[in-house]
């Protein structure tokens, strides 16, 4: 960069035409496992909107701006399924930046999981068409038969391999 654009920069006056990178977009998903009658369950909810209306995804949302991943997706399971979280701890599953892994533009997601001692009973709410626990079982069927939304059958399977879940 020229002496000219750092002088612009600092005095707050560089064109945006210098930047042509595009918006990287921030996410959060929290993967929730409980079980019943020992059998492993998972927390998904059904998509109400495009894109991928009507698969299967995590609760989860963009950051907001001030806001943490880990509180955004705590938050996110709040408005989508009613369930609070904050005294739960959540545990990294990873970080997915994949180019292309959402139709909207470049995301940069990060996803927690926990598993419960109990399976509270969620309520659909904000973008969850529908929300349900879901046999674990039958939740890896319909990632590999191409259910889910986005990466989220990837997330599943790095969830189930942080947890242990089901082995």
């Amino acid at each position: 960069m020229s002496l000219r654009y750092w002088a612009a920069a600092l005095a707050g006056r560089v064109a945006t035409r210098l930047d042509r990178r595009a918006p990287v977009f921030y996410a959060a998903d929290v993967v929730l496992f409980a079980h019943r009658d020992g059998v492993p369950h998972v927390l998904l909810i059904e998509r109400g909107w495009d894109p991928h209306q009507g698969k299967a995804a995590f609760p989860g949302g963009h950051v907001d701006a001030g806001e943490t991943a880990l509180a955004a997706a705590k938050r996110e399971a709040v408005e989508e399924t009613g369930l609070d979280l904050d005294r739960i701890p959540l545990r990294l599953v990873g970080v997915y930046d994949t180019p292309g892994r959402d139709p909207r533009g470049r995301y940069v997601g990060v996803a927690y999981t926990a598993v419960l001692s109990t399976m509270p009973a969620p309520v659909a709410a904000d973008d969850a068409a529908a929300a349900s626990w879901i046999p674990l079982d039958v939740a890896v069927r319909m990632a590999r038969g191409g259910r889910f939304a986005f990466d989220h059958a990837d997330i599943l399977a790095d969830a189930v391999r942080a947890t242990g879940v089901g082995r």
